[in-house]
This record gives structure tokens, sequence and C-alpha cells, in this order.
């Protein structure tokens, strides 16, 4: 279930290194929450140099919106967090104080996936969460 969309500088590092991104995205995930390895979803946006701003400003690291299942404790957050930038940095080699990634969190219902409705995350059946 997680939906990992990066907006990247087209012709950046990061737009160069999708899949090992998704990869190492893949491996984060299934770490962290015991999910397996085929509810993981990463998507890409490569965009026009100049067209990522903070504080008005133009930046040149990726950015990265990931949607989560509700239920995680916020410890597993945290590390989820870290680790996904430490994952991205590391393949793409972009400064990990220069990029940005953001989590949300929805209800399993709110999801469907392979045609049925997604339960809620449960820190004790890690084998659904996603």
């Amino acid at each position: 279930m997680p939906f990992y969309q990066f907006t990247v500088r087209a012709g950046g590092p990061s737009a160069a290194r999708k899949a090992e991104i998704a990869a190492a995205v893949t491996r984060v995930h299934t770490e962290v929450t015991g999910a397996p390895a085929h509810y993981v979803n990463c998507s890409f946006v490569e965009v026009p140099e100049g067209s990522l701003f903070v504080a008005g400003d133009v930046v040149e690291a990726g950015r990265m919106v990931g949607i989560i299942r509700q239920g995680r404790s916020e410890e597993v957050k945290r590390r989820l967090l870290l680790e996904l930038a430490e994952a991205w940095s590391s393949v793409a080699g972009e400064p990990r104080d220069e990029i940005a990634l953001f989590i949300h969190e929805v209800p399993g219902y709110q999801v469907m996936e392979r045609g049925a409705l997604l339960g809620e995350a449960s820190e004790d059946r890690r084998t659904v969460e996603a």
C-alpha cells in the first residue's frame, strides 16, 4: 500500500537512479514495517530545473510524499522517515539535508489494492501493512 511519489529535477541525480531509489525505498519500508515488497508503490515525476522551491527560492534536491496506512507508532514512523532519507541520499548522492520527505497516513479502508479494500495497519500483524 504505501505510495511514495518523488518529485525530482529532470537530469538530476535522482532522476538518473529512479529504479535504484525505488528498490532502496522498498527495502526500507519492508524492513521497518514488515510489509511484503509487492505492496510498495513508487513513482517519479521529473520537473524542469527551476521548478522546486523552498521559501520562494529555487532548490535542486527532490521532494518525496509518502502515503502509508494509519496505525503505526510514532517510533516506527520516525524510523521510517529517517531510513528512507538515508536510503535515498545514499543511492542518489543528494545531501540528506537538502531533500525533503513527507508522510501522510490514511485509514486502510481508503485504499484499494489488488481489487480489495485494505485492513488497518497493525504493529502486531506486520505481514499485512503496506
